[in-house]
């Protein structure tokens, strides 16, 4: 396996007449189905280069960190982009935060689909026009919890600020976790993990169906499930970086195409947007009334 020249990666107020609960709830449900499908999708894809019998094709060049870390970059730096812009515009026009972020949500989620059953996450095309959508999908959701929902002196930019860091804070310290081998990745951990991300995502649909009929299930009313509920999700979302960075190492270890990197960045994506999310909840519990 070749080294990285990464040291990082080297060895690898809520307003009555805006009550938007509803529409972050529908986007994070779907932020969470997007990390489940993704999650089975992307074994099977790493399973096409793992399997017995693989050979890469000649003439390919095989697959480095370097190219994981510079496409996962690329695919981020779209996301962002996309995220300031959606931000932008929904501060001049609070009208386009609805439209945005289910336009941003629902495209994504379709997209994510495409790519993990149609086995296509190695197509730059469809993983940068996902890091596009989705980006309008988290400038939406930024706007509607740092501007709508949180109350008391806590500003915006300080809400969005933490729940980054947050979110860097949780991947780095999984990375050390996988380098040092605290945890390891067995079938058996992969199983428990995505049992446990189908029933968050079951959870999740639940409550948005429960919401749309007037039903309050306390799953995301900032009570003590609603905080504890968001909790197992950021723990299931911080475990789910170890299948991420274990597949990456299957494929860097089998020799596969340099092109596969884009399944990596898309899966590493996936996974830091519901994290992300996740951590603007929580802490939006704790900075309204």
């Amino acid at each position: 396996m070749r080294e990285s020249n990464n040291p990082i990666m080297r060895g690898v107020v809520r307003d009555n007449k805006k009550d938007a609960g509803g529409y972050a709830t529908f986007g994070q449900g779907l932020a969470g189905a997007g990390q489940a499908s993704m999650a089975g999708g992307q074994q099977q894809y790493v399973n096409q280069y793992t399997q017995p019998g693989y050979a890469p094709q000649v003439g390919t060049r095989p697959l480095t960190i370097d190219d994981v870390v510079t496409k996962t970059a690329m695919t981020l730096g779209v996301l962002v982009l996309a995220a300031g812009a959606a931000y932008f515009a929904i501060a001049q026009n609070e009208a386009l935060a609805t439209p945005l972020m289910l336009v941003g949500a629902i495209v994504g989620l379709i997209l994510v689909l495409v790519a993990s059953f149609g086995r296509k996450q190695d197509n730059p095309a469809i993983v940068l026009t996902y890091a596009a959508f989705e980006g309008l999908f988290v400038g939406s959701i930024s706007y509607v919890f740092g501007n709508w929902v949180i109350t008391g002196d806590t500003s915006a930019g300080a809400l969005i600020g933490q729940a980054v860091l947050g979110t860097f804070g949780v991947f780095f310290g999984m990375l050390v976790v996988y380098k040092v081998g605290a945890i390891r990745v067995t079938p058996r951990f992969t199983r428990m993990l995505m049992a446990g991300m189908v029933g968050v995502l079951f959870l999740m649909v639940g409550n948005l169906i429960l919401g749309l009929f007037g039903v309050e299930s306390h799953l995301r009313d900032g009570g003590p499930i609603a905080i504890i509920f968001s909790l197992v999700s950021i723990a299931l979302a911080a475990f789910s970086f170890l299948l991420d960075f274990d597949q990456a190492d299957e494929l860097i270890r089998a020799g596969a195409p340099s092109k596969a990197a884009w399944g990596v960045a898309l899966g590493l994506t996936v996974t830091l947007v519901w994290l992300y999310v996740e951590i603007l909840r929580l802490l939006s519990y704790f900075n309204s009334d």
